[in-house]
C-alpha cells in the first residue's frame, strides 16, 4: 500500500533535504512523495494572533487554505513552518502523522491533533551546534574587540589604542564565563569554553550535578546571582517560562561587573530591553551580544541599535547547512519508525 507524504519546506529547511533523508531512511518502502518550498526567510511568518481561525499558532508561514489543498489525502505532513490549525485537522482526515522540523511544534494546535489521533514529531537538537559554535563566536568577537576594530575601520579610523592594556580584549584562559542553562545547547558552550581554558559556572536549577559530575565536566554549578557577580561573560540559555520571562533585568545587570558582557543567542523575552539599554549607557556593564528578540525584526529606530557597545545579528545562530541536514535525519527516522510500527523517538505531548 502507498503511503502519500506532503513535504512543505522553504529556503531553510529545503524540501529536497527532507525527500532525500526519508527515501534513504525508508528504502524499499512504497512512497509518493510530493514537495513544496515556501519563500520563508526572504518573506515574513505570521502569528496565529494576526489571522482569524489561526488563534494561539506562533512562528509560522503559509496560509490554512493553501497547506490543506497541498496536504490532501498524505498521511504524513512534513513542515518546519506550515501552520496546522484546528479547522485545519478537521478538513484533512487523512492525515496521521506529522514531523515538524524544529525544537517546538509552536505552529500546531497540540490539543487538535490530540483531538484527531495524530501524531506530532520534533527534531529537538537541531540546531544546538550551530548555536553553541555562534556563541562562542559572539564571545570571541566581544571579548577580543573583532566589532569595534572592525567598525572603526569601516568608518575610516585606525584604532591604534585598542593596544593600549586598559583598552584590549582579554583572553578566555584568563576570564569567568557564566552560563545560564545547561541543556542540550548549554552543555556545548561548555565544552567549547573549556578547550579553551576557561573558567564556568553553571546555574540551571533544574539539572542536578553532583560534585564529581561537576569536576569531570569542567564547572561549577551556582546560584543565578553568583553566576552574575563573578562572571565575565554571561550567556543565556535557557527556555522562556514563567521563571525565565524577564529573568535579565535591572535587578540581574546591576549584580554583574562593570566590564562584564552579556550575551544573549536564547530567546528575546528573557531579557528587559529597556533594563538592558539602561545598563550599557550608564555603564552598569560593558557591553552586550544581542541575536533574538522579543519583536522581530526589531525596529529600525530601536534605541539599542544606535549604541556603540552593542552587537546584534538578526535571529541566525541556528542557521546552518548541518541544522537542515541534521533536522532531516530526525524527521525521515521518525517516519521510518512510524511506517514499521515502531514508537516515535520525540512525540511532542
Amino acid at each position: 500500500m502507498t503511503t502519500k507524504i506532503a513535504i512543505i519546506g522553504d529556503l531553510f529547511m529545503l524540501p529536497s533535504a527532507f525527500e532525500d533523508a526519508v527515501t534513504l531512511a525508508c528504502a524499499g518502502k512504497d512512497l509518493e512523495i510530493r514537495t513544496r518550498q515556501d519563500a520563508w526567510p526572504d518573506e515574513p511568518m505570521e502569528h496565529g494572533y494576526a489571522v482569524a481561525g489561526m488563534d494561539g499558532l506562533k512562528e509560522y508561514f503559509g496560509t490554512a487554505d493553501d497547506v490543506v489543498e497541498f496536504v490532501g489525502d498524505a498521511e504524513i505532513l512534513i513542515t518546519q513552518l506550515a501552520p496546522m490549525s484546528r479547522g485545519m485537522f478537521e478538513r484533512l482526515p487523512h492525515l496521521k502523522m506529522i514531523a515538524v522540523s524544529r525544537g517546538g511544534p509552536v505552529n500546531i494546535d497540540m490539543k487538535a491533533a490530540k483531538d484527531h489521533g495524530v501524531l506530532v514529531v520534533n527534531t529537538p537538537g537541531r540546531n544546538s551546534s550551530a548555536v553553541a559554535e555562534f556563541t562562542l563566536g559572539a564571545i570571541l568577537s566581544e571579548t577580543r574587540r573583532i566589532r569595534a576594530g572592525h567598525e572603526a575601520l569601516r568608518a575610516g579610523t585606525w584604532r591604534g589604542d585598542l593596544y593600549r592594556a586598559d583598552v584590549t580584549g582579554r583572553e578566555l584562559s584568563e576570564m569567568t564565563v557564566g552560563v545560564i542553562g545547561y541543556g542540550a545547547i548549554g552543555t556545548k558552550v561548555v565544552r567549547l569554553l573549556r578547550a579553551f581554558g576557561t573558567r564556568v559556572l553553571v546555574c540551571d536549577p533544574y539539572v542536578q550535578l553532583s560534585p564529581e559530575d561537576a569536576r569531570d565536566e569542567g564547572v561549577s554549578h551556582v546560584d543565578f546571582d553568583t553566576l552574575l557577580a563573578q562572571s565575565d561573560v554571561v550567556t543565556l540559555h535557557s527556555r522562556v517560562t514563567d521563571e525565565t520571562r524577564g529573568m535579565m533585568n535591572k535587578h540581574a545587570f546591576t549584580k554583574m561587573k562593570p566590564d562584564a558582557i552579556f550575551v544573549n543567542t536564547a530567546r528575546g523575552p528573557m531579557c528587559d530591553y529597556d533594563d538592558l539599554y539602561a545598563a550599557l549607557t550608564t555603564g552598569e556593564i560593558a557591553g552586550a551580544m544581542l541575536e533574538t528578540f522579543a519583536v522581530e525584526p526589531v525596529p529600525v529606530d530601536w534605541p539599542l541599535l544606535q549604541l556603540p557597545n552593542v552587537t546584534i545579528t538578526p535571529h541566525i545562530a541556528g542557521a546552518s547547512v548541518r541544522t537542515v541536514t541534521y533536522a532531516a535525519e530526525q524527521a525521515a527516522e521518525e517516519v521510518r519508525r512510524y511506517l514499521a510500527g515502531e514508537p516515535a523517538r520525540n512525540p511532542c505531548a
